[in-house]
């Protein structure tokens, strides 16, 4: 009868210590995958890059290694973040600003008419141009909108039906990428426009 026990006991340690060299091996495949994509990746292209070269995998085996990276991260700079276009590695927001000067990033600062614009695009998208003018009470130049669209920021979703049919403008995944966001449901509680000055708007939104 002990020695029974003994068997069946020795068993279970060899079946969850494969299971556990399997997960391990799992979740470092997938953290190799965050770190050398340098770009945000959904669990379907973890799992058919992990199909290519032999493993399959199930999205719930995906979604579990994530979680064991996120616990792996919890003491250290590093983080797992989801945001719209999928999963990617960040640093803390508490270290990134001791890597400004390494970095030493040269583009053009974004401009507080952009900042508006692309805000009112954000909370009220689709939007026209004309939308925009109303709201913010002056005209809005066409390389505002072209800079957003080069940024990949926003893109022309449509046209409303009315004479001229008018682009109308929404927010990209990039947009969200960038902002850490997953969604625009997660951008902070718009502030009241008309009751608040432009100053206070724009520190409230972006």
């Amino acid at each position: 009868m002990l020695n029974s026990y003994k068997t069946k006991a020795k068993n279970y340690l060899l079946n969850h210590l494969g299971e556990y060299k399997l997960s391990k091996s799992l979740t470092n495949s997938i953290e190799a995958l965050l770190f050398g994509a340098g770009r945000p990746i959904t669990l379907s292209e973890i799992r058919n890059i992990l199909s290519n070269n032999g493993n399959i995998v199930e999205l719930s085996d995906i979604k579990k290694s994530l979680n064991m990276l996120e616990g792996r991260y919890t003491d250290t700079s590093i983080e797992v973040q989801e945001v719209a276009s999928g999963y990617r590695l960040n640093i803390k927001q508490e270290h990134s600003s001791s890597l400004g000067n390494i970095w030493n990033d040269k583009s053009p600062r974004i401009s507080k008419a952009l900042m508006e614009t692309i805000s009112i695009i954000a909370y009220k998208q689709p939007v026209t141009r004309g939308d925009i003018e109303d709201i913010r009470g002056v005209s809005v130049s066409t390389r505002s909108i072209r800079s957003l669209l080069e940024r990949n920021w926003i893109k022309v979703s449509g046209a409303r039906d009315v004479p001229g049919r008018p682009a109308l403008y929404s927010t990209t995944k990039d947009f969200l990428d960038d902002l850490n966001l997953k969604s625009v449901s997660d951008l902070p509680e718009l502030p009241d426009i008309i009751n608040n000055s432009e100053d206070d708007f724009l520190s409230k939104v972006v």
